[in-house]
């Protein structure tokens, strides 16, 4: 019975572990990466095709 529990635990702190990985880390690397990408790919659109013009 003392096994299951520790078991139980052990998966849990993983778990924890795990979403704070992903939110601390992860999620704001990928927003990051997401806007700059967008931001690269309009700057490269406006060094080819020129500014946006009325």
């Amino acid at each position: 019975m003392g096994d299951t529990v520790s078991a139980r635990a052990s998966v849990r702190v993983r778990e924890i572990v795990g979403f704070l990985f992903l939110t601390v880390i992860i999620a704001p690397l990928v927003c990051i990466l997401l806007v700059g990408g967008y931001g690269f790919l309009i700057w490269m659109v406006q060094l080819v095709a020129g500014p946006p013009s009325i």
